[in-house]
């Protein structure tokens, strides 16, 4: 059962691996929009696969500690996917959506850790 809880991330990380495999001429063009949608959309990527790291993680560990290791590996996926895409045509790598995962990854794990403590705090009245 534990390992049906990983379903999710590698299924993102299988998509988040095939777009960042697109050639630079495949990737479209959205005008003036272009580079919010395309941060964006690296946000929030990031974002769902922290939060499915911290589903899959086992509920033997605290909270806190699957926090912090859902974003750690959300962290080492993001370096490791800009390094893949460093040899994809015409793309290049950058620290700054690291950063922006990371970003990402760490907004969606405080909403998601924030709605799961209150659920817990409401379940118990």
């Amino acid at each position: 059962m534990l390992l049906l809880r990983w379903i999710p991330a590698i299924s993102i990380m299988g998509l988040i691996f095939f777009f960042s495999s697109l050639p630079s001429e495949s990737i479209p063009y959205y005008g003036e929009f272009d580079y919010v949608i395309k941060k964006g959309s690296h946000a929030l990527g990031y974002g769902l696969l922290g939060l499915s790291y911290y589903y899959a993680l086992p509920r033997s560990l605290s909270w806190k500690y699957r926090w912090l290791l859902a974003l750690i590996m959300a962290l080492l996926f993001s370096l490791s996917d800009e390094y893949h895409q460093s040899f994809v045509q015409g793309r290049s790598s950058s620290l700054g959506d690291v950063a922006i995962d990371g970003f990402g990854a760490m907004v969606a794990l405080f909403l998601g850790a924030g709605y799961s403590s209150n659920s817990r705090s409401r379940s118990k009245r």
